[in-house]
């Protein structure tokens, strides 16, 4: 997250469609300049080689953007098979290359059974994760090779799209954490060979679908006022959780940090309302009383 010494007070997300060959901080400050916002944030990186959906969260949904990581993604991806990079991906420098057997559709669909559900994964060197305190890319960058732990990951989906003699298209639904270019290479192992990713595409992200995604070029066709109405409320993001509807009397005290007599059949975290307005993240004790969590000042949403 990054705030500018001077901008306008600007809250709410916008879904970009990210070009391919530019970092996701770099489409954020594309974005950021042309709202002029003071504040902002992106929801979890895409490599410079991937394109799709990455909501740009400004002001005060730079607060849920943190949950927003934890979603739900979902991606189209083309392995090439029998190359393999440092990188994992077409933008590295192959370090090996091996035959690719002939394989038929039913051998590739038997494959892909296997990455279904909860498995394990170990991370690319080529990411952002931290060993003793500096980042694994920085790392392959000198040269140097880590043990990773593996990681628990989940494949909701593992569809077959298209494939030929040594190139696979697929559409992948999986949970946060999931590195791609990871399993893009278990599976090039898997089928007696080895893979790389050669295109990724980022097509849906929690409840938002690339369908709602807008490019720069047409984010910057926009005036300022559409621009400013595309921007989607800090609130949608959390429209799983439960909310409950409080008076202005105990808008005030929650305002002021204080906890509320509220009795309501819910437990744990909710969002809080009054009068319509979202006042922000709270969380029901078993005394009966409301607690203030994370408050949203949006008085000051530019318009």
């Amino acid at each position: 997250m990054a705030k500018r010494k001077s901008g306008l007070d600007v809250h709410g997300i916008i879904l970009l469609d990210k070009r391919q060959g530019v970092s996701s901080n770099q489409a954020l400050q594309e974005v950021r300049r042309l709202l002029n916002a003071n504040k902002a944030g992106h929801t979890g990186a895409l490599d410079p080689l991937a394109t799709g959906l990455l909501p740009l969260c400004f002001g005060e949904a730079t607060k849920v953007s943190a949950l927003m990581l934890d979603d739900n993604k979902r991606y189209q991806v083309t392995i090439r098979l029998g190359v393999m990079t440092d990188t994992g991906d077409a933008e590295g420098k192959v370090i090996a290359e091996m035959p690719v057997p002939e394989f038929s559709e039913q051998t590739l669909r038997d494959c892909l059974q296997h990455f279904m559900g909860e498995i394990d994964q170990v991370p690319p060197m080529y990411s952002a994760l931290k060993h003793q305190g500096k980042k694994l890319y920085e790392l392959a960058r000198e040269g140097k090779t880590v043990d990773r732990p593996a990681r628990r990951i989940t494949i909701f989906e593992l569809n077959l799209l298209d494939f030929g003699p040594d190139q696979l298209t697929l559409d992948v639904a999986c949970s946060k954490g999931t590195y791609i270019r990871s399993l893009a290479e278990d599976i090039g192992h898997r089928l007696g060979c080895c893979g790389t990713v050669t295109a990724l595409r980022r097509t849906a992200s929690g409840q938002f679908d690339i369908s709602q995604a807008y490019s720069l070029p047409q984010l910057q066709a926009m005036d300022s006022q559409t621009l400013l109405n595309r921007l989607i409320a800090v609130d949608v993001p959390l429209a799983d959780m439960p909310l409950v509807d409080i008076s202005t009397d105990q808008a005030a005290c929650i305002k002021q940090g204080q906890q509320v007599a509220f009795v309501s059949p819910l437990s744990g975290a909710v969002r809080i309302y009054c009068q319509q307005a979202f006042l922000g993240l709270g969380e029901m004790l078993i005394n009966g009383k409301l607690a203030p969590k994370k408050l949203f000042h949006l008085d000051s949403q530019t318009t």
